[in-house]
């Protein structure tokens, strides 16, 4: 059995949706069907009962599904120990477009592991925004910085720092000369949103809303790009964490768009996570450094 097919079983056995688990696969739904498929023909038993509904795991499933978790707990322990053993090696890091800038790797983390490992080669993947966990809860990355809140069963995360938040709007709206504003001078407003099978906590959080509170509507978007378009083109509006001053420098906004800061939006966590129990030393090591960045 591939590791990759048990990556994907363990993720449509607990999302119980083909859907909702390629969405965190980051993957279209076909070849994720295909490949329990064709898992399913290498054991010869049915794994997952269909319906309109979703799927729910057969007792072969269930069986699975609890020894797919442990082989690949497993082998991420193997893997460690090679790369510990070897001396160098390669670490992947997650990030939501800017959280590793922000977090300081274009100077003080890049720098400071270059200096405790000159030999590993960092390799920096940048997740869409549907997924919180920047690809460590599908095991396609080593460690990432990333902003909860989200999920964190069995994940780890040390705060790198808390940031402010503010509302995002087109430079021309009437709010936008305000000091500050309160999300419920925003109730009229059109929102961006995530999509379906996006992890509840994080879609409730950037929609502003308590978890369990019904959304805001509006337009469905994956990419900072794609909200910057929404505030351009159509007046959506929407959340964005206030690493600068509004109007510094520093806050890197394009032409024709502001940022308001909002009184009473609880902070925005930068956090380094990685899954719990890690024992892989570069990770603990990027652990630690990505702690100390400010």
């Amino acid at each position: 059995m591939e590791l990759r097919l048990l990556r994907y079983f363990v993720a449509v056995a607990e999302e119980r949706h083909f859907g909702r688990a390629a969405a965190r696969l980051h993957m279209t739904q076909p070849p994720l069907t295909r490949a329990v498929q064709r898992l399913e023909a290498e054991l010869g038993v049915t794994l997952l009962e269909r319906s309109a509904a979703g799927v729910t795991p057969t007792a072969a499933g269930a069986a699975l599904h609890e020894e797919a978790r442990a082989l690949l707990a497993q082998a991420d322990r193997a893997r460690a120990r090679v790369v510990a053993a070897a001396g160098a090696g390669s670490l992947t890091v997650g990030t939501l477009g800017d959280s590793v800038e922000r977090a300081g790797a274009g100077v003080s983390l890049a720098a400071a592991f270059r200096r405790h490992h000159p030999e590993v080669d960092v390799r920096v993947v940048e997740a869409d925004l549907a997924d919180p966990t920047a690809g460590l809860g599908t095991g396609l990355v080593d460690v990432a910085v990333t902003r909860a809140p989200f999920d964190e069963t069995g994940i780890s995360t040390r705060v790198i720092r808390s940031e402010p938040v503010g509302v995002v709007l087109r430079a021309d709206d009437p709010l936008a000369g305000r000091a500050s504003l309160s999300l419920s001078d925003l109730d009229d407003r059109t929102w961006f949103r995530f999509p379906e099978g996006t992890d509840p906590l994080w879609r409730a959080y950037w929609n502003g809303r308590n978890p369990g509170e019904p959304l805001r509507e509006g337009p469905v978007v994956r990419t900072v790009h794609e909200c910057v378009r929404e505030v351009l083109w159509n007046g959506t509006v929407g959340l964005a964490p206030i690493a600068h001053p509004p109007g510094s420098p520093g806050q890197d906004l394009p032409e024709g768009v502001t940022v308001v800061p909002l009184a009473d939006m609880a902070p925005s966590r930068l956090v380094v996570a990685w899954r719990t129990g890690e024992a892989n030393p570069l990770i603990r090591s990027f652990v630690g450094l990505a702690g100390r960045a400010r």
